[in-house]
Order: C-alpha cells, then sequence, then structure tokens
C-alpha cells in the first residue's frame, strides 16, 4: 500500500479506526472480540500500519483490543490514541479533562491497555473549552521529552486553537470528519494545516456508514443508534444525502468497485498529506476498504464526484456540535 505523510509521520495511506469494535453502531451483547483482533491482523496483512484508538471507545475496550492484537507485531504499527473525554479525577467517561493532570493520568492507562512504552500520535479527542490549549500541548511535551509519547495531535480543533497548540509543540496531525458529504474542512482548514506542515486524518470517511451503500432505511437502526438522530440521517435530508449515495454507487460500477472503495479512492486523490481511517470490525470490510487503494478514478468521474451537492442537515446534533471547531 501507498503511504502518506502527516507532518514528519510516514502511514499507510489508509487506516484502520477501531471505534466500532468496542461497541459504536452494535450493542454489548453483539460484539466479537475474536473477530475484531482478526481484522486488526488482516489489516496489518494487508500493508496497513495506521490503527486509530481512543480511551473512551469502551470505554477502554477498544484499546485494549488493538493492545491484545498487535502483540508480537508492535514495530508493524503506529498506534494512535486518544485522551481529553474521560476524567480520571471523578468525572468519569464522557466528562471533558484535558488538564496536564489528567493527560499524565491517562496517557498510563492507554500505555498499560495498548501493551508498549510509547504511543506514537496522542491526539486531544475534543478541545476542552475550560483548559487552555496550551496547557494541553505542553504537557503532551512532556510526554515526548519523557519518550511516552512521539506525535501530538488535535482532534474537531478549530484553526486559532490549531495554531495556538502548534506555538508550544508542533502538532503532527489533525483528525476531524472529512469524506464526499463533509467537506467543510477545504475552505479554511485544509489550507492552514498545508501551511503549518500538519498532517491529516479524516474520520467517518465513509460518511457514518451511508456510502457503503448499504443503509436504504434507517428502520433497521437500534433504537439507541445515534443516527437516528442525526440531522443527516432523519426526514428529508436523509432522502436527499441518498442521492449523493446513487452517484457515488453508479461512478463505482463504472470501474468496477463498490461504493466504499470508491467513496474512500476520491479522498485519497485530496492529497498525499490525507490518511483516511475507515473504522470497521470485519475482516470483510477491512478488506473491501483497503482495496481503494488500487483504484483508479478519472478525471471526468473525479469532476461527477466533485461538483456533488453538499450533504443536507448538520453533521451532528446541537449537544454534539457545541463540542466541534473549539
Amino acid at each position: 500500500m501507498k503511504n502518506a505523510h502527516l507532518g514528519g509521520l510516514e502511514v499507510s495511506r489508509i487506516g484502520l479506526g477501531t471505534m466500532t469494535m468496542a461497541g459504536t453502531y452494535t450493542s454489548e451483547g453483539a460484539l466479537d472480540n475474536t473477530e475484531s483482533i482478526r481484522t486488526i491482523h488482516r489489516a496489518l496483512d494487508l500493508g496497513v500500519t495506521h490503527i486509530d484508538t481512543a480511551e473512551i471507545y469502551g470505554p477502554f475496550l477498544s484499546e485494549e483490543i488493538v493492545g491484545q492484537a498487535l502483540k508480537g507485531r508492535r514495530d508493524q504499527v503506529t498506534i494512535a490514541t486518544k485522551f481529553g473525554l474521560v476524567s480520571h479525577k471523578g468525572g468519569g467517561p464522557g466528562v471533558t479533562d484535558s488538564s496536564a493532570v489528567n493527560i499524565r493520568t491517562a496517557v498510563e492507562g492507554s500505555l498499560q491497555r495498548l501493551g508498549t512504552d510509547h504511543i506514537d500520535l496522542y491526539y486531544q479527542h475534543r478541545v476542552d473549552p475550560y483548559i487552555p490549549i496550551e496547557e494541553t500541548a505542553g504537557a503532551v511535551a512532556e510526554l515526548i521529552t519523557e519518550g511516552k509519547v512521539r506525535h501530538f495531535g488535535l482532534s474537531e480543533a478549530s484553526p486559532a486553537t490549531i495554531r495556538r497548540a502548534q506555538a508550544v509543540q508542533p502538532v503532527t496531525a489533525l483528525q476531524t470528519e472529512y469524506s464526499l458529504w463533509t467537506r467543510d474542512d477545504e475552505n479554511e482548514i485544509l489550507p492552514l494545516l498545508r501551511q503549518l506542515g500538519i498532517g491529516f486524518v479524516p474520520y467517518s470517511p465513509l460518511g457514518h456508514g451511508l456510502l457503503t451503500g448499504q443503509i436504504r432505511a434507517v428502520d433497521d437502526f437500534a433504537d439507541d443508534d445515534w443516527r437516528k438522530t442525526n440531522p443527516r440521517f432523519t426526514g428529508e435530508n436523509f432522502a436527499r444525502n441518498l442521492r449523493i449515495v446513487d452517484e457515488v454507487q453508479r461512478i463505482g460500477a463504472e470501474i468496477g468497485a463498490t461504493p466504499a472503495q470508491t467513496a474512500l479512492a476520491w479522498l485519497l486523490t485530496r492529497g498525499n498529506d490525507i490518511a483516511p481511517i475507515p473504522g470497521t470490525r470485519r475482516v470483510s470490510r477491512v478488506e473491501e476498504n483497503t482495496a481503494a487503494d488500487s483504484v483508479e478514478l478519472t478525471t471526468g468521474q473525479l469532476e461527477r464526484l466533485n461538483s456533488l451537492q453538499p450533504a443536507a442537515g448538520a453533521r451532528h446534533d446541537d449537544a454534539n456540535m457545541v463540542s466541534i471547531d473549539r
């Protein structure tokens, strides 16, 4: 597989997100940790060198699965994980805390669960409105000096926050949603990242599953599936957004690719400083996703994809929108 460059970090240009291995989009009873470990192993065999997780996934379960899967293969992989959405001072999971003290506690837990002595890319999961980014960046800088962390990342941060963090500790990568139905970052974020030499890691590059072409109705979603209340999956917005999927399917049919492969192939044309992390807990899906590395789109097909109407609806509900772009 070809590689991408995230600042000074080189990774496979298609990575693997492990959030769903901890239960997102499915009930805990339906999880299969053995299948998740097989999925990670298959990804490594296919050339994936970039595995993304976070302490909040589970919480902690995703990191534990990644740690088990990477036993004996640690040197093949860039491990990325995240802090800041678990308060270790009593607040617990879901409580934002990017204080220096909390980061110290978080990194030790992540290192233990991942079975490693260092984290390659350590992200602030969401910007903390109560802790100055300078404190957070400074705490990670200390961990880098100590060798516990190699690179610093941000997630869903605003341009102003990125600049402030960069002034304290160079930022290697920004992780934010980016796909054929979420292209807001092209206006300001991507130019800034390229100006500063920061790589871009798109999460949800398949539109929370919609761009796989497998979802035509939300009725089959579990009652606790957050997509049931996501503005892009409800009402007229959902019907309009299916038109994006229809065009992706048509182009995929022209080149013998699945909709997921077509959507990922488009994303790979956006630059060699972009490394998406499609998430899955299935071997078959990781095989499908990584095959996008060899999919070629014609100039005309790229023009058709580039001209698609933006997705209808906000990408999160009101409660989640307030936590991004801070």
